[in-house]
This record gives structure tokens, sequence and C-alpha cells, in this order.
């Protein structure tokens, strides 16, 4: 009868060594799978937030009524931090009861600081004014006093690393063409839309920026030739109509 051979020793090691092998790259394989679940979560989250402000800046768009005074300010030394307000017609239930006296209202989207429990995160702003406050700025001749910055403004994306806001003509060719410095601001020249660039800071990214200077001079924040290869951030560009009924 012939008795079954064990395994020795040796051979006991190598299982044990091969079978830990395979262990380590399941795992590691799992992690890879994990975070880049993590990362792909996160850039749909970005990308929902970014659409979601667009598509609200578009719609107001959509509404706007031209006036001279309509804002464009450029600001942000490496990356764009620009200011965009306009009037616009809203209907009634957009606006709060006490406040409303007509359809003719304003906005202004800006980029600001926000302190979320000790830890500042740069968000896009939208604020919103009724037809009463609108109505006697116009009365007054002062629209500009619409586009200041308020407590009651909302943020509308967070994690924002540059928004650029470019007014645009259309040339005979079909082309847009940006308008240079002060051609709107002189009052006889309408835009006839908008370019819009958001750049957002993905979850990973964003954690890190604790304060307004990061935000501002963190070297983890890819510089504007490695923005579209950086898996930190998202980029998004959009044109959109500008409405100036006569």
């Amino acid at each position: 009868m012939t008795r079954a051979r064990g395994f020795t020793l040796i051979e006991l090691l190598v299982a044990m060594g091969i079978g830990m092998v395979v262990l380590l790259l399941a795992v590691s394989s799992l992690d890879s799978a994990g975070k880049g679940y993590g990362r792909n979560t996160d850039g749909i989250t970005s990308e929902r937030e970014a659409r979601a402000s667009l598509t609200q800046i578009g719609e107001d768009l959509s509404r706007a009524v031209w006036h001279r005074d309509t804002l464009v300010k450029h600001e942000g030394e490496d990356r764009a931090l620009d200011q965009l307000g306009f009037l616009m017609l809203q209907p009634d239930d957009a606006q709060s009861d006490d406040e409303r006296i007509g359809d003719l209202c304003a906005t202004v989207y800006y980029v600001a600081d926000l302190d979320t429990g000790g830890r500042m995160v740069r968000c896009l702003m939208r604020g919103f004014r009724n037809s009463q406050a609108t109505f006697e700025a116009v009365k007054e001749g002062n629209v500009a006093s619409l586009f200041g910055k308020t407590d009651a403004d909302e943020p509308v994306a967070f994690g924002v690393l540059s928004f650029g806001v470019t007014p645009l003509r259309r040339m005979e060719s079909g082309e847009w063409h940006d308008m240079e410095e002060g051609e709107m601001s002189s009052g006889t020249t309408q835009p006839e839309a908008f370019r819009l660039k958001l750049l957002l800071a993905r979850r990973e990214l964003a954690a890190k920026l604790m304060r307004s200077e990061d935000w501002e001079q963190s070297r983890l924040i890819p510089d504007s030739e490695h923005v579209e290869e950086s898996n930190q951030v998202e980029f998004y560009e959009v044109i959109q109509n500008f409405a100036h009924p006569s």
C-alpha cells in the first residue's frame, strides 16, 4: 500500500509565499479600483455642479435686458476671477412677494471665499435683486449698485479655481469675436453672447486647500498649460446667448 506523501516545510513556505503574493496583488487591484471609482465619482459630482451652475447662468442670460451699465469686470492674476452683472426679466413666482413691483430684476455672479467651519472654500456666487430694488436703482441712475456683494447671495458652485467671462459679437463670417476692453462699457455696442469658462477643483484637491492663500497660490493647482491633462481639476467652456429685447 502506497502512503500519501505530505508537503515538506520548503514546499509549504513556497506555497504560502505564492499565496501572499496573490493576496497582495488582489488587495492592490481592489485599492486601485476603489481609487479609480472615487475619482470617477468625484468627476461626476464636479460635472453635475458645473453644468448646473452654467445652466443657471444661461437661463438668466436668456432673460437679460441690455443696459449700458451691464457689468463685466475682470479680476484675478494667475487665474480669472471675473464678475458678471446684468438686468433681466423674471416672473412673479421668482421673486419675494414683499419686494415685487414688476418683472425687471437684476443678478450678479462673482467668486468669493466662504468659511465652512474654519476651512475656506472658493465658490461661484449668485446674487439676485428683486424688482423693487431694481426699479429704484434704475430710477436713480445707479444700476451699478445692484451688482455689489451682499450676505444674501448664494453659492451655485464650490471649489472654483477660475471663472472667466468674455462678451462676444458675431462676425459676418459667422465666427464669434471677442469684444475689446471698454467696447461694451461705452454703451453703444451690445454683446450678442458671453463665453463662460469655469475651472473647478475636484474633491481631493479642494480638501487640501484650507485657506484663501491656498486657493490663490498653492503649488498643487496645475498651471494653465497643464489644466487639460490634470486629473485634479474639471474645466468647462460654453457660449451663452445674451438676449436684449429692444
